[in-house]
């Protein structure tokens, strides 16, 4: 299906280029990490075609500044914030409960990047794996039947090129044997987004919910670089990058979650508002352990079995 698309976007698309002319009264919206950065404008462009928009985030005063910030800028008062933190169960079972009624769309926007020395959580798991994959997986779930009454609801898994840096490594996921490395673990992590679009793609068809998984490109003006190194080495990858902005960046996510071009559309992988197909030499492209359905399925059962063990 996402091989005969044909969208007029291009890398340099903002937000609201995807969400031009796009009406969303009546639609409601839950976007994670909405407090900064992409989350935030992914937030204001729902918000200004009408949709109610949800701010989970962890830090609830940032998040009211935000969401008075994009009530006025878009008149739209159905801007409301919810208390989640993607490393407590309990605070996201409570955030799942508290929703009444239909969720139209889900943005799994929120993540942490490179922890620089190996991070465990009370339960023995990697920190860049549990936020990233484990919470999301935990809230997505615990949202299912929002999401089904919706009729046509679409999630959006917010990935990154730099899962070409490792597979699942189910053998040692949480680094209990090798050596850890920060990179490779964050990759790890966003690999696992990517494998859980895929195979709530596949388990969710029925109940039209649709699942997407993007790459936003390289923005530096957010808090994801907060634990990153500046290294030399680092500070030269950052004076060679082609950097985007944060209005480029939330475009993909907001195409995908908001635009009428993607109706129906579910199981794919997105970059610079367009399809990305698979590619073992691209690095902007679709590594192929991340578009394996094998280790979809194995990766769901096996973060289900954890969290069901808590």
């Amino acid at each position: 299906m996402t091989d005969q698309l044909n969208l007029p976007f291009a890398k340099d698309s903002t937000a609201d280029d995807v969400i031009a002319g796009v009406n969303l009264t009546g639609k409601r919206a839950i976007i994670t990490g909405a407090s900064s950065g992409l989350g935030a404008e992914t937030a204001r462009a729902l918000a200004s075609a009408g949709a109610e928009v949800t701010l989970a985030v962890r830090d609830l005063d940032a998040g009211r500044r935000v969401a008075a910030d994009i009530t006025a800028k878009t008149g739209n008062l159905a801007v409301h914030v919810g208390t989640l933190d993607l490393d407590d169960r309990a605070c996201i079972d409570a955030f799942a409960a508290a929703w009444q009624g239909p969720l139209h769309i889900l943005v799994n926007n929120a993540g942490i990047m490179a922890l620089p020395e190996l991070t465990r959580t009370p339960q023995g798991w990697e920190q860049q794996f549990a936020t990233n994959h484990l919470g999301h997986f935990a809230l997505t779930t615990g949202l299912h039947d929002a999401l089904a009454a919706a009729g046509g609801a679409r999630i959006v898994v917010v990935s990154s090129a730099t899962h070409h840096a490792s597979g699942i490594v189910f053998d040692d996921i949480h680094y209990d044997h090798r050596p850890y490395d920060p990179w490779q673990a964050y990759g790890q992590s966003k690999t696992a987004n990517i494998l859980f679009a895929l195979e709530a793609a596949r388990r969710w068809a029925g109940d039209k919910i649709a699942v997407n998984a993007i790459e936003p490109g390289a923005i530096y003006d957010t808090g994801l670089l907060r634990h990153v190194e500046i290294t030399p080495e680092f500070q030269q990858v950052v004076d060679a990058t082609p950097w985007k902005t944060v209005e480029q960046g939330a475009a993909t996510q907001t195409l995908l979650a908001a635009s009428p071009l993607l109706e129906g559309v579910t199981g794919g992988y997105f970059a610079d508002s367009n399809v990305i197909e698979r590619s073992e030499t691209n690095p902007r492209g679709l590594a192929p352990h991340a578009a394996d359905p094998e280790a979809a399925r194995r990766l769901w059962e096996l973060s289900q079995s954890w969290l069901d063990a808590r």
